[in-house]
């Protein structure tokens, strides 16, 4: 259940290698392999590992993306790591405050993605040790840093909850981008189409004739309508959703004209948009 490897994993314009440095809790390392192969990723670079890809919590917390323990690759360092890539983006959540940034200057998640994007090649995203993170050194060595729009009274992130929302932002533009355009990205869950301009325009016919036949004074019915325009249109209903409404409304309206015996309604017995 849960588990459809068959489908290729998705592409882009870029390509994605995730390095752990210093890696030392079993749990971690197994729940990142399964967080990246939750998103689409599989490309996994340890350097200086100080846990067991053979640890049985490992194994455990990786589920069926076991696969990527057997596939990564461990190195002495970080540019070993990084040597095929084309860009290097170290993660932190320890931020400098004051005025003057002098070296720890981020970017948030989303911005990294629009850069990997005019970038392209393949980006590593290297992540630092459980309760120490990237030395000032090992920063160094990365072409320019990212962090999570964390609180600030309490910004560090347990590591694979890092991997995962960083990987996630990554996904997210693919989906939105590419899906139902890649093997990889299947249309299952269809993004919400904007409102088409001719159902937009129906809908708001069909609250106008609502409003109009409905009880009470001209202030009233006018009162009404615009209440349910702004109500209904603040919300950005889809052209499905608004042509369900507009069936309803032109279904009250028939039935507020039988009940008020009108003659219109008596000559035409109708239930369709004027």
């Amino acid at each position: 259940m849960g588990e459809r490897q068959d489908i290729p994993l998705p592409s882009g314009v870029f390509d994605v290698t995730v390095v752990l440095v210093g890696v030392s809790h079993p749990g971690n390392l197994g729940a990142i392999c399964r967080v990246m192969l939750n998103y689409g990723f599989d490309d996994l670079r340890i350097v200086r590992p100080k846990c067991s890809v053979d640890d049985g919590e490992t194994k455990a917390r990786a589920k069926h993306a076991s696969r990527l323990l057997d596939e990564l690759t461990v190195h002495p360092d970080i540019p070993s790591a990084t040597s095929d890539c084309s860009v290097v983006v170290g993660t932190s959540g320890k931020r400098e405050l004051g005025e003057k940034t002098l070296f720890r200057h981020y970017l948030y998640p989303w911005d990294m993605v629009d850069r990997f994007t005019q970038t392209r090649g393949r980006a590593a995203i290297v992540f630092g040790e459980e309760g120490k993170g990237l030395s000032s050194e090992e920063l160094g060595q990365c072409d320019y840093f990212v962090t999570l729009p964390t609180w600030e009274g309490y910004p560090i992130a347990n590591l694979s909850h890092a991997v995962n929302a960083v990987l996630y932002e990554i996904q997210r533009r693919r989906v939105m981008d590419r899906q139902g355009m890649d093997p990889g990205l299947p249309d299952i869950v269809p993004l919400k189409p904007p409102l088409e301009p001719a159902v937009r325009d129906a809908l708001v016919r069909a609250i106008e004739q609502f409003a109009g036949v409905g009880p009470g004074s001209a202030e009233r019915k006018e009162s009404i309508e615009q209440t349910l325009k702004r109500t209904l249109l603040k919300g950005s209903p889809s052209t499905e959703e608004s042509t369900r409404m507009i069936g309803a409304f032109v279904e009250a309206t028939s039935a507020l004209e039988f009940a008020q015996d009108d003659d219109g309604w008596k000559k035409e017995h109708r239930r369709k948009l004027r």
